[in-house]
């Protein structure tokens, strides 16, 4: 799970980044709930949460940009 502080440091660049491989790892883990291959089903909350969390911290820096 991601501290929001670490996402803060991010550049725009590396969040918008980080938002790709959030989805791409909540696709992953969606595949494997559908065939009965998931160990961790919590991990699919964790990770919707982190894009959540990701995608604020992206607002935030657009409104204070302008």
């Amino acid at each position: 799970m991601m501290k929001p502080n670490e996402v803060r440091k991010m550049s725009a660049a590396q969040l918008e980044e980080k938002v790709v491989e959030l989805k791409k790892d909540l696709f992953q883990l969606r595949l494997q709930h559908a065939t009965n291959q998931l160990d961790n089903p919590v991990r699919i909350s964790e990770v919707k949460k982190d894009i959540a969390r990701v995608k604020t911290i992206i607002r935030e820096q657009q409104l204070a940009g302008q």
